[in-house]
């Protein structure tokens, strides 16, 4: 297994993994030694082995990924080139029967080509349907080729491709349409699942994994009988301070409500000032432990919290601050479980305004419901293993 240091693209393999080493299979899983993320493999039964990642780090500032999609994409293709020679002195003597990796592993599918074993990916969000080259893929390939910079990015694209025997292969399909993936979402987070290739696209749902090492979180005393709220932006794009700030006043002014406030590594509790009592700041938080206890969930709307969102059957407040966010929040909206409200629009008043008429209006109450129910609480990470074993030589 090979994955970068970013808690959404490690966290959703954890339970499959942990199954894995479970069912008796030796899985090693290459992993950067950043944060706590090589303890988290070890803790599942896996063997860590250490490579080094050129990409931002779990809470460097959001200008680190660069301001556009080619500066994006450049970094990744950086990091997947540099990555190669690694991975293979870490593997070249102790060949895997399979390769599996997150969606960031390209240098995992090229090693998988070159060992000719079979190789899975893990994908923590969406996924392309029938259609989407047509409808959305081959704009966005137009408007990178237009640049002399994306030009020049596409060029190494086949260059390291051609190099590693896979002259002629189209970028786009090697990096976003692997030959088998599960997909680790609900379909309600799917735009247009009746039109994915279950073929070559499983969807197996969360892999919850066991969070007891994640600790609990206990209502504090002058909390009781108030109704709670979550504030999370995740763990990247969280450098937010007059968001929070808005938060903390639009809850300052509603004694009935108690407020987590999760504010990221990025901002300090001094930016925030002074807040209401009824408001608890804290740089992380056992997220899916205190949406089991919340009445709402003000979120950037990034796969997993979305999805613990869908699970908890918690309302949400979708502020959604890049990637993949944007289309997520509008997909709750869609099912009637959540409002979006994006970032430069969401003052005290407005957060204050949204949160009424999401907590209180018992129609958003029942969808929260049957979706939780169409979701499912089950964890998928014994779909996931009989899925990767079913993918196993023999």
């Amino acid at each position: 297994m090979v994955s970068i240091a970013h808690h959404g693209h490690v966290n959703p393999s954890l339970g499959a993994v942990r199954e894995l080493a479970a069912r008796g299979h030796r899985v090693s899983y290459a992993i950067p030694d950043e944060g706590d993320f090589v303890a988290k493999v070890r803790a599942t039964g896996a063997e860590p082995r250490v490579w080094t990642s050129t990409l931002p780090a779990a809470g460097d500032p959001p200008e680190a990924w660069g301001s556009s999609r080619i500066e994006l994409a450049e970094l990744f293709l950086t990091d997947a080139i540099q990555a190669l020679p690694q991975l293979d002195a870490l593997f070249r003597d102790d060949v895997p029967d399979l390769v599996l990796s997150d969606i960031s592993g390209w240098a995992a599918r090229v090693l998988a080509h070159r060992w000719d074993v079979p190789y899975v990916q893990f994908c923590p969000n969406l996924v392309p349907w029938e259609g989407y080259q047509d409808e959305i893929g081959a704009q966005l390939v137009q408007e990178m080729k237009a640049s002399p910079e994306g030009r020049a990015h596409y060029a190494r694209w086949d260059s390291w491709l051609a190099e590693n025997g896979l002259a002629g292969t189209d970028p786009d399909e090697f990096s976003s349409h692997p030959p088998r993936t599960l997909v680790l979402i609900p379909q309600a987070l799917q735009p247009f699942a009746d039109r994915v290739d279950t073929r070559r696209y499983s969807f197996v749902g969360a892999c919850q994994d066991d969070r007891a090492d994640q600790g609990t979180w206990q209502r504090p005393a002058g909390a009781e009988g108030k109704r709670i709220a979550l504030v999370s932006l995740g763990s990247n794009f969280t450098k937010q301070p007059g968001f929070y700030r808005a938060c903390a006043a639009a809850f300052g002014a509603l004694p009935d409500w108690h407020l987590v406030l999760q504010v990221g590594r990025q901002v300090t509790e001094r930016e925030l000032g002074p807040v209401p009592d009824n408001v608890e700041v804290h740089s992380w938080v056992p997220q899916l432990d205190v949406l089991r206890q919340a009445d709402l969930f003000i979120t950037h709307a990034g796969a997993g919290g979305a999805q613990e969102g869908l699970a908890t059957g918690t309302p949400m407040l979708c502020v959604p601050q890049a990637a993949d966010q944007f289309d997520n929040a509008n997909l709750l909206v869609g099912l009637g479980v959540a409002e979006r409200l994006d970032t430069a629009e969401a003052t005290a008043e407005a957060l204050r305004a949204a949160v009424a008429r999401l907590a209180d209006d018992p129609e958003v109450a029942a969808r929260c419901a049957a979706e939780q129910q169409r979701t499912g609480t089950a964890d998928g990470s014994r779909l996931a293993a009989d899925l990767v074993e079913a993918e196993l030589p023999g």
